[in-house]
């Protein structure tokens, strides 16, 4: 049975929900193999309006990203966790075309562990970063994919952490 366009709306909503909270439980390969399409592409953009200019703070494929998770053992940074806090404002479906385009507010919060920082203490909890996430996804198959994920970031100053993934 096909789906109409306002049921395929709430499978894109679902599935950005989705992504959030398997991020959020840092099940990041869960997330790149179980619901990103395998030529999904991730970027964090923002604008500066210091340099008056756009900027890409990264830009990777599925495949990339799976190679960068399975480094991050081996890298230093800070294991203090991030919990999203996402609103799904718009998703247009385009059913000729089987895809979606999806916006979402974000705001992203730091638990910290360490209390590394000279004005947090470990347990305190900070605003990290807020932007928006727009989302591209692909209706063909069973279930919605993503395909692309930009993170238009308002914050242009970011500490310390494994930020690559918000």
């Amino acid at each position: 049975m096909a789906k109409n366009g306002a049921e395929l709306a709430l499978s894109v909503r679902d599935l950005i929900y989705r992504s959030v909270v398997l991020m959020d439980s840092q099940k990041v390969t869960e997330w790149l193999e179980g619901l990103c399409a395998p030529d999904f592409e991730y970027l964090i953009t923002a604008y500066s309006h210091e340099i008056r200019r756009e900027q890409e703070w990264f830009h990777g494929r599925r495949d990339e990203l799976l190679d960068v998770v399975k480094m991050m053992p081996y890298h230093n940074t800070d294991h203090s966790p991030f919990t999203r806090h996402v609103s799904v404002y718009t998703v247009d479906v385009d059913e000729s075309c089987l895809t979606a385009d999806a916006v979402s507010s974000l705001v992203v919060y730091q638990n910290m562990f360490d209390g590394i920082n000279s004005h947090l203490d470990s347990g305190d909890t900070r605003l990290f970063c807020s932007g928006k996430y727009y989302d591209r996804v692909s209706l063909e198959g069973d279930q919605p994919r993503l395909l692309q994920r930009n993170v238009r970031l308002d914050t242009r100053r970011l500490d310390k952490g494994s930020h690559f993934l918000l």
